[in-house]
């Protein structure tokens, strides 16, 4: 019995320290601060290894690094996996353990924690070009959406926006094909070598709606220009689509959790008459990362609650001075 509760014991403050964001002492912040430092010095290192001169000198020392970043990389998401059980165990008590870590292997998180050490095991079992691998190992740098509240926030927008981000696709495949055909038809018999077919065409076609424009293959009749300079036109505003969806979803997620921030700060002021706004800054600040908003954001949330309650306050004051304070009667 006293086993089992040292275990979950530790479990518990295991979790608390890798997983739990509320959770903020000296260690915490010192582990993630240490993560941090690792996935970038990896990304360094990766990008360092490209270069033979600096790559042949030291490979052992890149090689005794990479060792030493799977060690550590491999015990987290061991770590992540056996306390993730600990996530919202009050409100779910029901839930067996197994299925809480099939949720969280299934997790964007845990996902990329896996492509960030995959590839270093990956040689074990399949020969593969070390060039790719180091490539791959690129995918650390994704490690970082778990340590900075933007790039979470901009994966939630991704995730809620999807819809509209597969209309867009969609709609960019059928002018890619149309645009394609088109060229190919007015095309071919002027430069046949290099509208030679419709997936040939698709690069003019890519390039054209993109607006990047290379140049490198370019419609010389005069149909093939007016359809060029019609894809062009079409193609300014598609790639506005993705830019605005994106804009507008992250718009609406930050107002969104502005209204949640005020109205928890709200129930806080309506479960503890004595709480200040002020001087219960740890609490404040809990709530604030929570969230993933900025000092900025909270405290201007904070300033609107306390005009509130000041003016609820003369309100009550006025209305005092209409009675009398003897009989209670109305002046």
């Amino acid at each position: 019995m006293i086993k089992n509760q040292l275990y979950q014991q530790l479990r518990s403050q295991v979790y608390d320290i890798i997983e739990n964001e509320a959770y903020q002492t000296k260690f915490s912040k010192s582990f993630d601060k240490f993560l941090i430092v690792l996935i970038l010095l990896n990304v360094s290192a990766v990008i360092a290894e490209s270069v033979d001169v600096w790559y042949f000198p030291n490979k052992h020392l890149f090689d005794a690094f990479e060792q030493f970043s799977i060690v550590i990389f491999s015990g987290e998401y061991l770590l992540r996996l056996w306390a993730i059980v600990e996530k919202d165990k009050d409100k779910h008590p029901e839930l067996p353990n197994w299925k809480r870590r099939l949720q969280w292997l299934k997790s964007p998180g845990a996902i990329i924690d896996f492509i960030s050490i995959a590839p270093a095991f990956l040689n074990y079992f399949v020969t593969v070009d070390l060039r790719f691998l180091r490539v791959l190992r690129l995918f650390r740098l994704l490690k970082l959406t778990r340590y900075f509240a933007a790039m979470r926030i901009l994966l939630i927008v991704l995730h809620k926006e999807k819809e509209s981000f597969k209309a867009v696709i969609f709609i960019l495949i059928i002018l890619i094909v149309t645009a394609s055909s088109g060229i190919y038809v007015v095309e071919n018999q002027a430069q046949p070598e290099v509208f030679e077919s419709i997936p040939k065409s698709m690069w003019w076609a890519v390039v054209t709606l993109t607006t990047v424009g290379y140049g490198d293959v370019i419609p010389v009749t005069n149909a093939g220009k007016f359809l060029g300079a019609v894809i062009t036109i079409l193609g300014v505003g598609l790639a506005a689509l993705p830019a605005g969806i994106l804009a507008s979803g992250l718009a609406s997620e930050l107002e969104q959790r502005r209204e949640i921030l005020e109205q928890k700060f709200r129930e806080m002021l309506l479960d503890n008459d004595d709480m200040h706004l002020i001087k219960d800054s740890y609490k404040i600040d809990k709530v604030r990362r929570e969230l993933g908003l900025n000092k900025e954001q909270a405290d201007e949330v904070i300033l609107q609650l306390l005009r509130e309650k000041e003016y609820e306050h003369r309100l009550a004051e006025i209305d005092k001075k209409n009675y009398c304070p003897h009989c209670g009667e109305h002046l």
